[in-house]
């Protein structure tokens, strides 16, 4: 497996902001899409639920509510990073190359990145 973006998607561009292009009057907020499903919905089945979940979207509002729908699943406002507008979705949908290595390598899919500054 030599997992890759589509070079149309990637890099200049998102499939995030692709979207927001195609229907411009939705409130498009990308998150969660940096990991495995299960740890979405459940923050705390590692390190405590102490990781980072990414977020980014045009719309300061519908952001918020994906933040308390977020909050509902168990993540912590401290654990949520703010990226940005849409464009920021370039950046977050880029990790899934290295996600699937980490996936290959350790056969789980249990894990997460976290920001630490």
């Amino acid at each position: 497996m030599s997992p890759s973006l589509l070079p149309e998607l990637s890099n200049t561009n998102s499939l995030g902001e692709e979207i927001q292009k195609t229907f411009p009057d939705a409130k498009v907020v990308k998150t969660l899409n940096t990991m495995w499903c299960g740890l979405m919905v459940n923050p705390k089945m590692i390190g405590g639920g102490d990781h980072t979940a990414f977020i980014c979207g045009n719309d300061t509002d519908a952001k918020t509510k994906v933040k308390s729908l977020m909050n509902e699943f168990g993540w912590k406002n401290e654990n949520i990073l703010d990226l940005g507008d849409i464009t920021s979705a370039r950046g977050t949908e880029a990790i899934l190359p290295v996600w699937l290595r980490i996936w290959s390598a350790t056969q789980n899919g249990a894990f997460n990145f976290k920001v630490v500054s």
